[in-house]
Parts: structure tokens; sequence; C-alpha cells
């Protein structure tokens, strides 16, 4: 009961990459740099073992960026042809590469680290894939046209990574889809369809993260102009519980989404957000079980996961670290209040 669990991405080590950046540029090269990212996947295992988390994850210490250390090992993608594009409905401008031909996995993209988490955890492991809205939001195209289209492509060969990773024992597969919160009526059209197609044939947990952004400015500035409640939720959340998705993570910890929207996820796990990533505050157990508790008015314990609103990789290691082991020890407070401790 009360499973904590992390969103996404940890801090990485600073002897692999710059500290404190979301698109950190790696300090190591060649060989020395693919087994740092091991190095750094068991150490961020352990550490969160540490803080106290019953269903960790890799951190994603061996990618760049959640999206686009998945799409390096694509073919169809030129890497070279970059374009500069407006992301999440034109929030910020970055420079994407461009699809340029059929979309087909190269090898295997997470075998290595997923294999190095396993090795090295005795017990619940989860593992974090960009979903296909959110890639098609994040890179161009000039050859599939229609996003939908683009989707689905994409959607195929997540399916075969995904069902690689369960293979190899990952008990949680989550698809990370912050686009769900911008494009909402696309969601029910085509965004629900391409991502079952990636989770198609998984008999392990299946997982979709529906949040507000990493804590940069850009996503902060957006938020300040969302008014007094975010109902974007409310669209999306009937389709999810319509779904053969097992569990819904989403953002509750000093967001303005009324807490009651979880009741339309009927059915469903609930991974909810009790750590606030846009802050450098490291949050107490009691702010923690608060939110648990709030979370309880309207979804079982048993159906309850505490967990972060989104990634932590452009957090400090103390701060990130810091804020786990209060999310453990707050979910632990809750536990004990229902005699469960």
């Amino acid at each position: 009961m009360l499973k904590t669990t992390i969103a996404g991405s940890l801090p990485k080590p600073g002897w692999l990459a710059e500290p404190e950046k979301l698109w950190a540029p790696w300090r190591l090269e060649g060989a020395m740099l693919e087994q740092g990212k091991l190095d750094a996947t068991i150490l961020a295992v352990k550490l969160q073992e540490d803080a106290g988390i019953d269903i960790v994850g890799d951190g994603e210490q061996a990618r760049v960026h959640f999206v686009h250390g998945f799409l390096a090992n694509l073919d169809g993608i030129d890497f070279n042809r970059k374009t500069v594009m407006g992301i999440r409905n034109n929030r910020y401008n970055a420079e994407v590469p461009t699809v340029v031909g059929p979309i087909r996995r190269k090898a295997p993209v997470h075998r290595a680290e997923a294999m190095a988490a396993r090795a090295h955890r005795r017990g619940g492991l989860k593992f974090t894939l960009p979903g296909p809205m959110t890639i098609v939001d994040t890179i161009a195209d000039v050859h599939y046209g229609r996003r939908e289209d683009l989707a689905m492509a994409f959607a195929a060969v997540l399916n075969e990574e995904a069902l690689e990773l369960q293979a190899l024992g990952v008990d949680v597969i989550q698809f990370d889809e912050p686009a769900w919160n911008v494009y909402m009526p696309q969601v029910a059209e085509w965004g629900m369809a391409a991502l079952e197609r990636a989770a198609q044939g998984l008999t392990c947990t299946t997982a979709v993260h529906i949040c507000y952004g990493y804590g940069i400015k850009a996503n902060i500035d957006w938020k300040a102009g969302l008014g007094d409640q975010w109902r974007h939720y409310e669209e999306t959340f009937p389709v999810i519980a319509r779904s053969k998705i097992d569990q819904v993570s989403l953002e509750c910890r000093n967001s303005r989404v009324p807490m009651d929207l979880i009741r339309l996820l009927d059915g469903k796990d609930v991974l909810v957000g009790c750590i606030d990533v846009a802050s450098d505050t490291v949050e107490t157990p009691e702010q923690v079980a608060e939110t648990i508790r709030q979370a309880m008015k309207f979804v079982a314990p048993e159906k309850l996961f505490p967990c972060t609103n989104c990634g932590m990789a452009p957090m400090s290691f103390a701060v990130a670290y810091g804020k786990l082991a209060a999310l453990s020890r707050g979910a632990r407070m809750v536990c004990e209040e229902l005699g469960h401790g």
C-alpha cells in the first residue's frame, strides 16, 4: 500500500555530465562514456533504495534527454538536418532533428542500462519511454506528413523496445506524454490509439505520465498564465479510464489541479505527484503526507502510489534525493496512520 516511485529522470553525477542542466553535455567519451552511463544507472538505483523508494527507475542516466535519448538509435531520422520548431504548441522553440524516412530501430535502445538496473535491483523496477504524441511534438517531419501517421510509426518501434524491456525483467513500463496536457482533443482522436499500440502485448504494469513539464522557465511561465484551476486532465482522464493502460502519473504538489479530478480515473492506479520539481525547497514528510491524504479522499489508498510531479534531471543531487527521502517518509507516515506501518 502507498508504494513510492519516481516519474522519471534524476540528476546525473558530475563526472558523467554537466550538473543541473536539462540537456546536460556528456563529460566522457567512447567506451568510458558507455561504462559511465551504466555506473550512473546502478548508482541511481542504489540511491533511490537508500531514500526508501519502493519502485525505483533507471533515472534516465544514459539519456541526454528523455525523448532524444530514444531517437538517437532509430533509422529514418537525420540528426544533421536541424529544424527550429515550436514545442508544446509554441511554448518554447528548440532545434530538433528531422524525420526523413521510415522509422525503424537500428538495435535495442535501452537494453544495457535496463540489464544493469535489473542486475542490481531485487525489488520493483520501472522504466520510462517517451510517448508517441510527445515524440511527434519534439521532432520535425518531411516524410510521413500527418502527425497521427508519424505517431503510429513511433508507437511500433516503442512497442518493440517495451516488449524487450519486459523480457529483461522490467516490472513497470511508463510512457511519458506531457504533450497530452497541450493537445487534449487529439488524445481522443489519435493519441490514445498510438499509446495503446506502443503498449500492445505487454503483460507487465503499464503507465502513462502526464504532467506540466520540467521545472524550467518556459514551463513555469506557461503555468503562471493558466489561471486559478488547471483542468486539462478533465478532458483526458475519461479517455484514459476507458483504456488498457494500468496507471496514470500526474502532477499535484504546488499545482492548481483540482484534486477531485482524479475521480475520473476510476479503476486505474494513480501515481500522485507529491514532490514539486519546479522548486529547490525540499518538502517535509508531513507535506508529502498531506498531499496523500487529500488524494485519498477520491482514490482508495490501495490504488495510490506517491510519486514526483515530473523528472528531476535539472536539480542538484542533494535536493533531488532529499525530496525522495521526504517522499518515502511521508508515505510511511500515512501507512502508519492506516495501520499498515
